[in-house]
């Protein structure tokens, strides 16, 4: 089968990255003939289809270049042309999204619609639901624009701003609910709770199927408690929603090492924070071989998430490692976690 994978970046930058890269390693391994749409970017892994990549954009240079990243998320400009091209040129008979808002497009979803391909997208976050992805607002659970997206401008959701609020309402109306769910035919849910609260928002659940996120690696051991460094760990993304400020909080009180990996907008102001903390070690973003070395020596790993994470791959990776996560008891984490596998809190 031919099948078609489409996410805005192609490396390993984060879990939807992750995925998609598993996806594609797997679907290969089985026979399938494979192709990537993604964006052209420099740290992009080489790819035989990245002739048909769209260009690239940015929403932090000029304000010219922060135009076509707006048009580029609504579907205009020549991200038009690069769509029909691959479809074209490759001639998919499934297409599979991953991450596709903001660098890339729902308009992948349209185009391969209308040419007759089947459709499904994975879903990383809660876009769909929420224009501004995580469903907080003040740093509390919100799901206000489950049923109304004009929430997002009454709170500045968007960065605290009103003009990217404004653009991320534009963008809800312009791919709304319906609209999407004409042009898909599965949407794949990494978590039964992500699956709830897409049908809660008013999706068909019959379009929804539930698949969790998985990794292709496994250690080719797992180590003894007597054999593990002395330390625990969070390895994940350095921002406000993921918790990691409230773990490093805590564990300035404790005397117990913490081993953090990953980057992410908060990280140099925890680095600043916590510099003089000899008990906590900051190694930044790691590889994949990497991250797996470090989970299979630490005693346990954290996942502190204060907002409806999904199916992290930080709990599957750490698992596979036979290391037992400390989860919150938010999103989809708790069907990852049992009494023997680790504790949710």
């Amino acid at each position: 089968m031919k099948i078609l994978l489409v996410n805005k970046f192609y490396y390993n930058r984060g879990g939807d990255c992750m995925v998609t890269l598993n996806t594609e390693r797997v679907l290969s391994e089985h026979g399938h003939n494979v192709a990537v749409f993604s964006m052209r970017y420099p740290q992009n892994l080489s790819h035989a289809w990245e002739h048909d990549f769209a260009s690239e954009v940015k929403f932090d240079g000029s304000m010219a270049d922060k135009f076509k990243a707006m048009a580029r998320t609504m579907g205009w400009g020549n991200i038009k042309a690069s769509v029909a091209r691959v479809l074209y040129d490759f001639n998919p008979e499934v297409v599979h999204l991953h991450n596709v808002h903001s660098y890339l497009s729902p308009l992948v979803a349209r185009y391969a619609h209308e040419r007759g391909c089947r459709v499904v997208w994975t879903l990383h976050d809660y876009k769909l639901l929420c224009p501004s992805y995580a469903c907080l607002r003040g740093g509390k659970p919100c799901e206000l624009c489950f049923s109304h997206k004009w929430h997002v401008l009454a709170g500045r959701c968007m960065k605290g701003s009103m003009a990217a609020s404004a653009i991320a309402w534009i963008e809800a109306m312009k791919w709304s609910r319906r609209r999407l769910e004409r042009y898909v035919d599965t949407f794949v849910c990494p978590s039964q709770f992500m699956a709830d609260k897409m049908a809660q928002g008013g999706f068909d659940r019959s379009k929804l199927q539930v698949l969790n996120n998985f990794v292709t690696h496994m250690p080719d051991e797992v180590l003894p408690a007597a054999e593990r460094e002395d330390y625990y760990c969070y390895v994940g993304r350095l921002s406000a929603e993921k918790g990691v400020g409230t773990l490093l909080q805590a564990a300035s009180c404790l005397p117990h090492r913490l081993v953090v990996a990953g980057g992410g907008p908060m990280e140099q102001e925890l680095r600043e924070k916590y510099a003089r903390c000899s008990n906590i070690e900051f190694r930044g973003h790691l590889s994949h071989e990497q991250v797996a070395d470090l989970l299979s020596r630490a005693r346990l790993s954290v996942i502190p998430s204060e907002c409806y994470d999904n199916n992290p791959l930080s709990v599957a990776e750490s698992l596979c490692a036979g290391t037992p996560v400390v989860g919150a008891d938010m999103g989809g984490i708790p069907e990852l976690i049992d009494d023997e596998s680790g504790v949710i809190f």
